[in-house]
C-alpha cells in the first residue's frame, strides 16, 4: 500500500495533474504526469482512475490494487512527480504481465516528457 502522503486524494490534484501534466497512452491504460512545485511533499504521488466503464466493483477494485502495487514498486522517494493512472475499459481483463508492461511503458514515455520540458 503506498503511504498516505504519496497518494493524490484531493479531486483538486487530480484535476491539475490531467489538466496541465503530461500524457501517454497505452491500449488499456493512459498516464498523466505532472511536475510539482512545491516542496511540500517528499517522493513521486499517485492517483487512481478506475471508472465504472472497466466494468463491475470487483473487477474495478481488483484493476486498481494491481495498479496500486505497480505504483509501489516503480515510486522514487527523492521524485517530484505527480502521476495520474487511468484505467480503460479492457484493463481489467488483462493479465498482472500485460498490465505491469503497459504502465511501466507509459511512465517511462511521460518521464521523458517531463524531462524534455
Amino acid at each position: 500500500m503506498l503511504p498516505k502522503n504519496q497518494r493524490l486524494r484531493l479531486a483538486q490534484d487530480l484535476t491539475a495533474t490531467v489538466r496541465s501534466g503530461v500524457r501517454s497512452g497505452r491500449r488499456n491504460v493512459v498516464l498523466y504526469a505532472r511536475h510539482r512545485e512545491t516542496e511540500e511533499f517528499q517522493g513521486d504521488r499517485f492517483g487512481f482512475i478506475v471508472s465504472k466503464a472497466v466494468g463491475i466493483a470487483v473487477k474495478r477494485n481488483l484493476t486498481k490494487r494491481r495498479m496500486r502495487e505497480i505504483a509501489q514498486v516503480r515510486r522514487r522517494v527523492d521524485g517530484d512527480v505527480d502521476f495520474v493512472v487511468r484505467a480503460l475499459p479492457g484493463a481489467a481483463e488483462l493479465s498482472w504481465e500485460e498490465l505491469n508492461s503497459q504502465i511501466n511503458s507509459a511512465l517511462a514515455a511521460v518521464l521523458r516528457k517531463i524531462e524534455a520540458r
